[in-house]
């Protein structure tokens, strides 16, 4: 089976999605009975670029194109390659690639792929949908504000609900991850800097209750529909910062630990993996996520957001709450492709003319 895996793009999740990608390039080539790999880095300027190994780009590298056609899915700009792709493998974080962007290209390239559709993918980027979509579904999220950068808010008002939650509080942009352009604003002199700060990213941010030294407890999943498996909770312990800012989580070496499982009691466990579930299949999604949550001091939680396309390196969230529950990662894997296939197949047996 010829698989593409795409990494890099246009995002600031750009080299986070390079380290990922190697894992999964790493474990497909291991199994050269079953898949043929063909890395292909997108550069920050949309560049398709067809590696010999998954990483930065290099000298060897060569500048290829996706193509509509019955011969190719990929061939290269000087025309002397060019291949049939049968499934793609897209491990893509934040804009440009877990936004539902890469999934509507790959659809009228007619490939199946890895992961939640164009809907599910749109809707799980955005952090005020999906607290929409918890509520409606009965899961717990904290309060919030909304501010666009298309039209002026109310600082004094703002001011005003922000003390009545009590500080700190958290600003974040509404369509970004791996706490991109996040500040934890203590007192109201830090709040509209905050928000200046993060509308440089996204022209939406929220500004949320914190809960102050919050547990972050994380619920993998992974399926469709009545198929769903939800992993066990895993929890992660700072080291280093006052929250899990983008420092601690990628610059700071062992800026954090993992723990699986998280240490709560079995019922509050239980309903978290329940509502993963159920926030997943609100999404509509199909393939992979992972659900975030924030525990407070009283054992209280929250939803928080939800990954369409996590971590995939051996480090990241996701493989581990897996693998903590006795799946091995290849087999994740060849299962998250199988699950493409039948997508696509179930997908292109719908009648597309009336005619």
């Amino acid at each position: 089976m010829k698989v593409l895996v795409l990494y890099g793009g246009n995002s600031t999740e750009h080299e986070v999605s390079v380290h990922s990608a190697q894992t999964v390039c790493r474990i497909l080539s291991a199994q050269p009975e079953k898949y043929t790999v063909y890395p292909v880095f997108i550069s920050k300027q949309g560049y398709w670029i067809l590696q010999e190994k998954c990483g930065p780009q290099t000298g060897t590298d060569v500048a290829v194109t996706p193509v509509l056609c019955p011969q190719a899915t990929l061939q290269s700009l000087d025309g002397d390659f060019s291949v049939k792709i049968d499934v793609v493998f897209p491990v893509l974080h934040g804009s440009n690639g877990e936004d539902g962007t890469i999934q509507g290209f790959l659809e009228t390239l007619k490939l199946p792929y890895v992961g939640c559709g164009i809907l599910a993918s749109a809707m799980g980027m955005d952090k005020e949908i999906t607290k929409h979509l918890a509520q409606k579904a009965g899961v717990p999220i904290v309060p919030y504000q909304k501010i666009s950068a298309f039209a002026p808010y109310d600082k004094a008002a703002l001011e005003k609900w922000g003390q009545e939650q009590g500080y700190p509080l958290f600003v974040k942009p509404v369509r970004l991850g791996s706490s991109v352009g996040v500040r934890k604003v203590h007192r109201v002199e830090e709040l509209h800097e905050a928000i200046s700060y993060a509308l440089t990213f996204d022209t939406d941010v929220l500004v949320e209750k914190g809960i102050d030294h919050a547990r972050e407890v994380f619920c993998g999943v992974f399926g469709e529909n009545d198929t769903l498996k939800v992993s066990a909770c895993g929890e992660l312990s700072q080291t280093s910062g006052e929250f899990f800012d983008y420092t601690a989580k990628y610059v700071v070496v062992g800026g954090c630990n993992m723990h699986i499982p998280a240490q709560l009691p079995a019922q509050t466990a239980e309903n978290m993996r329940r509502d993963t579930a159920l926030i997943f299949r609100a999404l509509q999604g199909s393939g992979l996520a992972r659900a975030d949550f924030l525990v407070g001091a009283d054992g209280s939680y929250y939803f928080s957001e939800i990954n369409t396309l996590p971590g995939m390196s051996e480090t990241s969230l996701w493989p581990q709450l897996f693998e903590a529950c006795g799946e091995s990662y290849p087999q994740l894997l060849d299962e998250l492709i199988e699950l493409a296939l039948r997508v696509y197949k179930r997908k292109h047996a719908l009648v597309s003319s009336h005619v």
